[in-house]
Parts: C-alpha cells; sequence; structure tokens
C-alpha cells in the first residue's frame, strides 16, 4: 500500500487536471454551440452549390470546360481536415484511418497519391508516410474562417488540377450528426460532376444569362469553394464536439480516481493510526510490567 504521503499527492495532481479538463469541456462546449449554428446555417448554400453544379454538369458545354474533363487517374489529390492540436478522442484517428484506407486503395491501383492538410495532425501524419506527397498545409483557419481563408486551397487544388499534377480531388471531412454522433465523408471535387442523388438534371442553355460559357467559368469555382468551405465548418464542428465528449470523459474518469484514491488514503491513515494506537499500548504495557 503507498503511503499517505504519495497518496495525497497523487489525489492533488488529479484535482488539477480534473480543473484542466473540465475547464477544456465547458470551452468546447461553447464553442460547439456556435460552430453548429455556423455550419448549420450555411448548409442550405451547400445544398443549393451541389444543385447547380449538377445542373451545369448537364450541359453539354462543360465537356470542353478544364474543370470539368475527366481524364484517366494518374495521380490522386486529397484534402484532408484534422484539428491543430488534441485531445478530441477520435476526431482525427477516424478521419486519418479513411485517408489510410483510401491510400491503400491508390497504391494497390499504382496511382500515385497527393494531399493538402487543413491541420497540423493531418501534416504530422502525411510526413511520416512513404511514397505521399504533402503538398501543403494550412493550419491557421479559425473558429469561423472566412471565403479568404478558404480561396489559397481552391487556387492550390485548381492549379493542381489544370496542370495535370493531379487527375483527380477528393475531400476528406468529419460531419457532425449530432454532439456524439460524427461521421467521416469523402466528396468528389474534381473533376466537377453530378451529384449522384438519383435524379436527372436537363437543362436548357437558354436558362443562363448572359450566356453559358460566362456561367460555368464564373460559378464553378464558386461552387467548389462552398464545397470546401462547408466541409472545413462541419469538421470544426465536429471537432469540438469530440473534445467536448472526451474531456467529460476524463473529468469522469478524474472523479473516479480521487474516489478510489480518497478510499485507499483513509485506510492508509486508519491503519497507521491502528499502528501507532498498537505501539503505545505496548509500550504502556511494558513499562507497567
Amino acid at each position: 500500500m503507498a503511503s499517505t504521503v504519495a497518496l495525497k499527492r497523487r489525489i492533488t495532481s488529479i484535482k488539477n487536471t480534473r480543473q484542466i479538463t473540465k475547464a477544456m469541456e465547458l470551452v468546447s462546449a461553447s464553442k460547439l454551440r456556435r460552430a453548429q449554428e455556423y455550419a448549420q446555417r450555411s448548409r442550405a448554400y451547400r445544398e443549393l452549390a451541389y444543385d447547380l453544379l449538377s445542373r451545369l454538369s448537364a450541359i453539354k458545354e462543360v465537356e470542353t470546360h478544364q474543370l470539368f474533363k475527366k481524364r484517366p487517374v494518374k495521380t490522386r489529390l486529397y484534402i484532408l481536415t484534422t484539428s491543430n492540436s488534441g485531445l478530441a478522442g477520435a476526431y482525427n484517428a477516424n478521419v486519418l484511418k479513411q485517408l489510410t484506407q483510401l491510400l491503400n486503395v491508390d497504391k494497390a491501383q499504382n496511382v500515385d497519391s497527393k494531399v493538402i492538410a487543413v491541420g497540423n495532425k493531418g501534416a504530422q501524419f502525411v510526413r511520416r508516410l512513404a511514397g505521399v506527397e504533402l503538398v501543403a498545409v494550412y493550419p491557421g483557419l479559425g473558429d469561423q474562417p472566412t471565403a479568404n481563408d478558404i480561396r489559397p486551397i481552391l487556387n492550390s487544388i485548381i492549379e493542381h488540377y489544370t496542370n495535370g499534377d493531379a487527375d483527380e480531388v477528393q475531400l476528406l471531412y468529419t460531419f457532425s450528426k449530432s454532439s456524439i454522433t460524427q461521421e467521416v465523408r469523402t466528396v468528389a471535387l474534381l473533376p466537377a460532376t453530378k451529384v449522384d442523388d438519383g435524379t436527372t438534371a436537363t437543362v436548357s442553355a437558354s436558362t443562363f444569362e448572359p450566356d453559358v460559357e460566362t456561367v460555368i467559368a464564373q460559378t464553378t469555382t464558386r461552387l467548389l469553394e462552398a464545397q470546401i468551405w462547408q466541409g472545413v465548418i462541419e469538421g470544426l464542428a465536429s471537432e469540438h464536439a469530440m473534445r467536448m465528449v472526451a474531456m467529460k470523459n476524463a473529468t469522469d474518469n478524474a472523479n473516479e480516481l480521487i474516489d478510489d484514491y480518497t478510499l485507499e488514503f483513509n485506510t492508509a491513515r486508519q491503519a497507521a493510526i491502528t499502528q501507532e494506537l498498537a505501539e503505545i499500548t505496548g509500550g504502556a504495557e511494558a513499562l507497567n510490567g
């Protein structure tokens, strides 16, 4: 049994840790509420972007547009969204597991893999992988990223695709269904194509003004930007949700440890008191004898 001094130190240390985890839980809960509202407000815009992209892909004129051109996939580029810090439960592990599975498929198909990491944790993971090129890292997007934050990522994607450095671009992010349910999703960004929703879009060229070519040129990049932006903010909401749950679990575990060590401390202290009483009693009897 550990000494009472050692047990007291352990209890104090765990209490200090509990204060930290409880504070992080409260901060994450506050950030989660704002992030969920932020993501919820823009989901309708994301769905509209999907719908417009489907309509554009049904037009014959898009076949000549560089972002709609399909070619044999020799190099695939992944946009990986992770956190900048840890202590977020399985948030990073889940999306990195999905990336690993996709990379294994690429390797089996002799497809080269490249990654643009949004978040330091993803960049740290990719740097350790052999045969995977880390193209760029974007760590500082904040809790409410703007279009200006997303645009460098978009420009890098378009540049790689139009230059032929990547034949396909996919976005990996975590979708927050609820505070306790998260889902890793993979979205194909390029070549820009119709979203497979079970419907067929047919659009006449006369629907667009001033002309189809202008609409395609000016709107396709904005629609791609909307998809990337939504993926990033959905990931932020998921990160805060999983960190809140992880910190709550850590706080609960700390409470259990404190109870266990307190019981052990009281038992050790009682044993020490009993031993002292026995020694005093024995000494008194020896003097009387």
